[in-house]
């Protein structure tokens, strides 16, 4: 029998497309859609009659077909039944073919992107591994356990259709505070928006400088934070950097107003303020991720057009500041479905701003990768009864958050939509002209190689956009587990590896730097860790208590905003 496995880490989300994979992704098709070429059609067809006749001429001599590598299909009781070999066997066929069809329509980038999109819904939907009648495997283990594993499944559907959606992981197995988000600290201010916390130091001694983290606020701040051995937070802290982290709010009703300026003044602004006061620095190292490091880069901006430079240094993780590509998201974004957005969740709605409920982001985020985040789950839950294994990363996936409407669909036009924030002076963020070339401080970007939410060359082009002195590290694997990549306990291989390239040159093409750079077994925290360290300052006796007599500590981390259900 096949065994289960987790999908990988890197299809946990951390950007916001629109919600509502299908209608936002097909509602603005043309009425009409275009044609494939006569020619091409044709090509496709006579292709398809001679792989199907291959297929079932292998079928009627009984020939084993070659193994198709694809997961879904892997369990020898595909293989050994006739039936279901041609069927799976069959419909890989058919969704090559489909997904060539799409391919050939004649038609603008958008919509044969919005086209492949639907297709492959469509196809990941329709696999005889999602259906009882056609999944030999499920079918195998209800006759041998004479129909417990169906019992079990049923159990697993009703308890998914009270929580409102599929289980990824088991949720019981884990408590924000005592097995996830542990790392000691307090809560040392709080607002409407967002707690900060303050984390105990790790060592005697500290930089003068304080770091602070901004992370996604479409997401808890704990996949920072998840277990000892893999939280970017307690490195940071054991490197003997005073850390600060904001813990974004979960919005209900009463903030449903709150805008894009809210989340840059009130969040961002107000967090490096209050770490400049309790820290006593007028420049703090600063660490935005995803949608935080946009943020992050608005507030930075706005303060220099104050003329204040706040930070002494700028890490983006995975973070757009230019949207002129965007992968996948892209098929989500355009002029209608972003009106639709505002005219249903803006300030100017009938019915007023609404919230963004954190369950639509979460849906389309796992119909960005359905068989891994969808249909692996149908299968194992409610068709082989198998309850999904214990996984932190899954339970912070499952762990979703809401968003003020007004915030969201600013966010979508002026940068998924009408790419803005690259243009100086194109925009007003709290009330000043947003520039992010006047943001003076050394900046580390990282990319993941195989993100497909900022696909690494997206994160490469905010090289191009600052002023200061630029480091960028391309990271393995995806958004989320190219991030979240310790260095090895001693002993232990490395994990992944990561490419650098020599010396300070930064060209335009981010293919062009990927050939001259040098790939480098394990983690990338250790070379962060040596870049920020240099721009950190002189280290001093660390701080007894947290905050200071005017931030004094309200609760201990990792406070009651993380712990609010969406």
């Amino acid at each position: 029998m096949a065994t289960r496995k987790n999908p990988p880490a890197q299809s946990a989300p951390s950007e916001a497309p629109p919600a509502g994979p299908w209608h936002d992704a097909l509602g603005a098709l043309p009425p009409s859609l275009p044609l494939i070429p006569p020619q091409a059609l044709a090509e496709l067809q006579a292709d398809y009659l001679r792989q199907a006749t291959a297929l079932w001429n292998d079928a009627l001599s009984a020939q084993p077909p070659a193994p198709s590598g694809d997961r879904r299909f892997a369990a020898p009781e595909w293989s050994a039944n006739p039936i279901s070999s041609f069927i799976s066997q069959l419909y890989l066929l058919n969704g090559r073919t489909l997904g060539r069809m799409a391919d050939q329509i004649e038609a603008d980038t958008k919509t044969k992107a919005r086209l492949r999109f639907a297709v492959q819904q469509f196809v990941d939907a329709t696999a005889p591994s999602n259906f009882l009648a056609t999944n030999p495997e499920a079918l195998k283990l209800a006759l041998d356990s004479q129909g417990e594993t169906l019992a079990r499944g049923l159990k697993l559907l009703a308890g998914d259709v009270q929580r409102g959606h599929v289980s990824q992981t088991d949720e019981a197995a884990f408590e924000v505070g005592r097995n996830v988000a542990t790392t000691a600290g307090h809560v040392v201010f709080e607002n409407e928006l967002f707690q900060l916390l303050e984390y105990t130091p790790l060592t005697p001694q500290v930089h003068e400088r304080p770091l602070l983290l901004v992370p996604p606020c479409i997401n808890k701040y704990y996949i920072l934070d998840l277990q000892p051995d893999n939280s970017l937070i307690r490195y940071a802290i054991s490197q003997g950097h005073r850390t600060f982290v904001v813990s974004w709010r979960n919005p209900d009703e009463s903030v449903k107003h709150l805008g894009w300026d809210d989340y840059v003044e009130q969040g961002a602004i107000a967090a490096i303020r209050v770490a400049q006061q309790i820290s006593g620095q007028e420049r703090i190292n600063t660490l935005g991720f995803c949608v935080g490091g946009t943020i992050l880069a608005n507030a930075l901006a706005v303060l220099a057009a104050r003329g204040e430079q706040a930070a002494a240094s700028l890490t983006l993780l995975t973070t757009l500041l230019d949207f002129s590509d965007n992968g996948v998201l892209d098929v989500f974004v355009d002029e209608a479905s972003v009106r639709l957005r505002e005219a249903t969740l803006g300030p100017d709605a009938p019915s007023g701003p609404q919230l963004l409920h954190g369950q639509e982001l979460a849906t389309t985020f796992s119909f960005l990768r359905p068989n891994d985040l969808v249909w692996n789950y149908v299968v194992g839950n409610y068709l082989k009864g198998e309850a999904p294994p214990a996984f932190d990363l899954l339970y912070w996936n499952g762990d979703s958050t809401n968003l003020p409407g007004p915030m969201y669909c600013w966010y979508l036009r002026h940068t998924y939509l009408q790419n803005e924030l690259r243009v100086p002076g194109r925009l007003t963020v709290c009330g000043e002209p947003l520039d992010l070339g006047l943001i003076d401080a050394p900046v580390y970007i990282y990319g993941s190689r195989e993100d497909h939410i900022v696909p690494w060359q997206a994160a490469y082009r905010s090289t191009q956009l600052l002023k200061g002195r630029k480091r960028f590290v391309l990271g393995a694997s995806g958004h989320i587990a190219g991030v979240i990549n310790p260095p090895p306990k001693p002993g232990k291989p490395p994990k992944r590896s990561h490419w650098i390239a020599p010396g300070t040159a930064l060209p335009a093409e981010p293919e062009a730097w990927l050939a001259g750079a040098q790939e480098h077994a394990g983690s990338w925290w250790p070379d962060w860790s040596g870049w920020l360290a240099r721009h950190a300052g002189a280290r001093k006796a660390a701080p007894k208590a947290p905050g200071n007599r005017k931030f004094k500590a309200i609760e201990p981390a990792p406070g009651r905003y993380v712990k609010v259900k969406a």
